[in-house]
């Protein structure tokens, strides 16, 4: 590989980290306000939800990823190809599904196992350790299986082929839309 298109590479996935931080943490915003309104309550109110703190992060972590979903996409990783469309909601919200089991299950760790429920235990098993390991899974998982790369693909089909004929492209070139072969092509051959 290129030293110009490991910068290339290295750049986009840089600004495809910041950009999908920057949504997490309005979709966090989202799940942390909305978690402690429902289960600690308001300064203006009751807590609606307070004895039901896994209904309520479930819940309000719901909605934080319909804020997730409309930021990463449109957004975060803007240039990547969802695929079908339908699929890759579907594959979202299923990851998204999956990956709160691990605040969930610090959440009931330190309700449950602990006996911890003040808002300070709440918000640390669930919103900083939980949230902090679920985040690094979801982005792994978002960009290897709902929004792809269609340039790392190429270039992975590229590399397990041998001979010029499959030397690897410039990344550059591929990014303006020189022609080059597509997976497709390089699949039927």
């Amino acid at each position: 590989m290129s030293d110009s298109t490991r910068d290339v590479g290295v750049r986009r996935l840089l600004m495809e980290i910041v950009r999908f931080l920057a949504v997490g943490g309005l979709a966090t915003a989202v799940s942390l306000l909305g978690f402690n309104a429902l289960v600690h309550g308001t300064p203006i109110g009751v807590a609606p939800m307070h004895d039901q703190p896994i209904a309520a992060y479930v819940l309000v972590n719901v909605l934080a990823g319909v804020v997730a979903y409309a930021g990463i996409r449109m957004w975060a990783f803007s240039q990547r190809q969802a695929g079908d469309p339908v699929e890759g909601l579907v594959r979202f919200f299923a990851i998204g599904a999956g990956t709160m089991v691990i605040p969930v299950l610090c959440l009931v760790a330190s309700r449950y196992a602990l006996g911890q429920t003040s808002v300070w235990a709440d918000n640390i098993s669930a919103n900083v350790i939980g949230l902090g390991l679920s985040t690094v899974a979801r982005f792994w998982l978002f960009r290897r299986y709902v929004f792809l790369d269609d340039v790392g693909v190429l270039v992975e089909h590229l590399a397990d082929r041998d001979g010029p004929a499959f030397a690897e492209p410039d990344a550059e070139a591929l990014l303006e839309g020189a022609d080059h072969p597509t997976p497709d092509t390089i699949v039927s051959r």
